[in-house]
């Protein structure tokens, strides 16, 4: 044998299987395709899941959708501004004054308990049905476009006291069933219906007298949602449901004006008198934006073309400018919203916060659909601005205030509540030590 052949073999037969078992031990188990994903859908859930996280997306998604609002605002309003003779800003203007107030009124919303929110019912139905009642005195009310649903408040400013009836209808609702129930009233059908519906239906003979079609559909909307949260019985709800849709098919079918609206659903030729021309212009430029739009301001639509670029079709522009990334921002906005205002309904105990919250969000996201489905030609032109984002201070106004009740609402949960101390500075160790003095010493 040769020895270094003898010394190598023996290296060899020292690494033999006790060696070679050592360097093959089995390797930790490799985490499963698809773990990185998993990992981050816990991690978000676990974020959603937090009691501040409706608060949160209540507060940035209104604020963000009224920002990009003034921003489209600008744009899509210039070219109608100068059209006449005014200053190209002057309805970004007024819309900016308007968001200013309407913040004033959020937070002072989001900051009163829910019993002054309850105290403010019974007034702010009075004082919207005042108003609507004003609307309709020859001399007073004022007519836009065919509709007379306006009150002038000096200079340039005009009110619309409708857009004021649906929060107070959501408001008086809210509290209305929130003391039946605690009556335990609710389960017969006279109590949940009287006075509720009679109320609402009052208020929209009122907005009907004016020709407003488009509000009329959105109050029927929130008394739909009102009913819902309230358990109405199916019967009961399709009995309603029904009678409300004979009036609008009435009231449809006894306008030559809405009729055209109804027939231009979905319409890509403008019509032998161009009575489909607004709804088509509005397909002309979502289809012109492309992926990411023209550039804001570069927009052509509102050159005339489009009627009410920076009111009821202001999505359109939207599309047309920012393009699909725009317009799929703004619908992501609005379902984030929809979803924490129904998340703040669900997990409240208290009757009033769920009518109320169910009711906020009930007619933002009505409002919201009907602009966009009459925009994107699925629904009929109904003329109604979309929530935080369209030009006009009248809607601007109670809509802030009632984002504001969602974001108060949602401070009141307990969890939320709870969290918010913790953060506060010097709170948590007072809790700790307020804790520690009702804490029983155990003697008899």
């Amino acid at each position: 044998m040769i020895p270094g052949l003898a010394l190598r073999s023996g290296t060899a037969s020292s690494r033999g299987p006790a060696a070679r078992s050592r360097t093959r031990q089995p390797s930790a188990p490799r985490p499963p395709r698809g773990s990185g994903a998993r990992r981050l859908y816990e991690r978000v859930r676990r974020a959603w899941d937090r009691p501040l996280t409706a608060y949160y997306v209540i507060l940035g998604s209104s604020l963000l959708i009224t920002v990009l609002g003034l921003v489209m605002v600008f744009s899509a309003s210039m070219i109608t501004a100068l059209t006449y003779d005014l200053p190209a800003s002057y309805f970004f203007r007024k819309q900016f004054l308007a968001a200013a107030i309407g913040t004033g009124l959020l937070l002072f919303a989001s900051r009163m308990p829910s019993r002054l929110h309850r105290a403010l019912a019974y007034p702010l139905l009075v004082g919207a049905v005042f108003l609507m009642v004003l609307v309709q005195i020859p001399g007073i009310g004022q007519s836009v476009k065919g509709n007379q649903n306006w009150l002038s408040i000096g200079g340039p400013f005009q009110l619309q006291p409708s857009e004021f009836g649906k929060l107070a209808l959501i408001l008086w609702g809210a509290d209305l069933l929130a003391r039946k129930q605690d009556k335990r009233l609710l389960n017969q059908w006279k109590h949940m219906l009287v006075p509720l519906v009679p109320v609402a239906f009052m208020l929209l003979g009122l907005i009907m007298l004016g020709g407003d079609m488009g509000t009329s559909i959105i109050l029927t909307a929130i008394l739909f949602g009102l009913l819902w949260l309230a358990g109405a019985p199916t019967r009961l709800f399709a009995g309603v449901l029904g009678i409300a849709a004979f009036v609008g098919f009435m009231f449809i079918k006894t306008s030559k004006n809405r009729m055209a609206r109804l027939e231009c659903i979905g319409a890509n030729d403008l019509g032998p008198a161009g009575e489909c021309w607004q709804a088509v212009h509005g397909i002309y430029a979502l289809a012109s934006g492309g992926w990411f739009g023209s550039g804001l301001g570069a927009g052509m639509e509102k050159w005339g073309q489009l009627p009410e670029a920076h009111t009821d079709f202001i999505f359109a522009i939207t599309g047309e400018e920012l393009g699909l990334a725009g317009t799929l921002s703004v619908l992501a906005l609005f379902a984030a919203l929809g979803y924490a205002g129904i998340r703040v309904a669900g997990r409240t105990e208290d009757p009033f916060v769920r009518y109320a919250a169910g009711g906020v969000t009930t007619w933002i996201m009505a409002q919201a659909m009907v602009n966009i489905g009459a925009v994107l030609g699925l629904l009929p032109i109904a003329g109604v601005p979309l929530p935080l984002f369209s030009y006009g201070g009248s809607a601007l106004l109670p809509s802030m205030f009632a984002i504001g009740l969602l974001i108060a609402f949602a401070r009141e949960d307990p969890a939320a509540k709870a969290a918010l101390a913790v953060r506060r500075p010097g709170v948590r160790w007072k809790t700790m030590r307020r804790r520690v003095k009702k804490r029983p010493s155990g003697e008899r």
